[in-house]
């Protein structure tokens, strides 16, 4: 039996039974939650707030006293949205997956040397999580960091780096690449880093001739890849993103295809 091509991409939530549209939904609220008034107060706030998101019946499935003034909720409920998922759009990954040995050999034979790559946490962000399991030879989900690789030179300056001084180090190093990474996002703080960073590249670039900065990759859990151009970045890594990614990125992006000049010297050479 074939599914009905005007119905197949039109799907609801699945909770207890299929098409069901229960979901569950957790927040914060700046309410108390000490005494059984405190409490009561809170879930029919917590309800409130269900019922103006569509959730129809909901329920309370836990909540908790979050210090003396905020209390967290998880909601139970049902929804009568649908989701079309011709209307869901997909970033296509527009460079292949190569192995460290396939990366090594695109670099040495397109660039003649090796890629430097300066990584930090800028701003007041601490977390090097993210950014060490990029760079750091240890890597993470079975894949070593660019360390790793023999064709790239890794700078690791670690967290709370300011901005200024990652231009002026990355050009000491000649960066072909800096790689920041953004996990504090309070206050949209990994956005306005971001474009920070950009602005402070190209400000210090001369005014005319080529590009004269290096390739700005940003990562975290709370980018969207289609936010590169906005903030002034050449590439945005979400979560989840492998070491492998990222260096096959790099070579793709900063090494020549070496297999595509010797097609064109073969082709010079036989016309000449």
């Amino acid at each position: 039996m074939t599914a009905n091509p005007v119905t197949a991409n039109i799907v609801r939530p699945y909770g207890d039974t299929t098409g069901d549209g229960r979901i569950q939904v957790s927040f914060t609220l700046p309410v108390p939650y000490g005494t059984p008034a405190d409490k009561a107060r809170a879930e029919g706030a917590a309800m409130q707030l269900a019922g103006k998101m569509g959730l129809e019946p909901a329920m309370v499935v836990h909540a908790k006293g979050m210090g003396p003034d905020y209390t967290f909720f998880i909601v139970y409920g049902r929804v009568s949205h649908l989701v079309d998922l011709s209307q869901v759009t997909v970033t296509e990954r527009e460079f292949p997956l190569l192995s460290p040995a396939e990366v090594n050999l695109r670099i040495r034979a397109g660039l003649g040397r090796k890629l430097v790559v300066v990584g930090a946490c800028i701003g007041t962000d601490a977390h090097t999580v993210g950014i060490d399991a990029i760079l750091n030879v240890k890597g993470h989900s079975g894949e070593k960091g660019l360390e790793y690789y023999r064709e790239i030179r890794v700078v690791n300056l670690g967290s709370q780096v300011a901005v200024p001084d990652l231009v002026a180090r990355s050009a000491a190093e000649g960066a072909d690449a800096v790689l920041v990474s953004q996990v504090v996002t309070q206050r949209e703080a990994h956005i306005t880093n971001a474009q920070e960073m950009s602005a402070a590249f190209r400000a210090a670039a001369p005014e005319s001739g080529p590009r004269n900065w290096p390739l700005l990759v940003v990562g975290g859990p709370r980018f969207d890849p289609s936010m590169a151009a906005g903030l002034g970045v050449d590439k945005i890594f979400g979560k989840g993103t492998t070491p492998g990614e990222v260096a096959s990125y790099l070579a793709y992006a900063l090494a020549p295809d070496s297999g595509a000049a010797a097609d064109a010297d073969q082709e010079a050479g036989a016309s000449a």
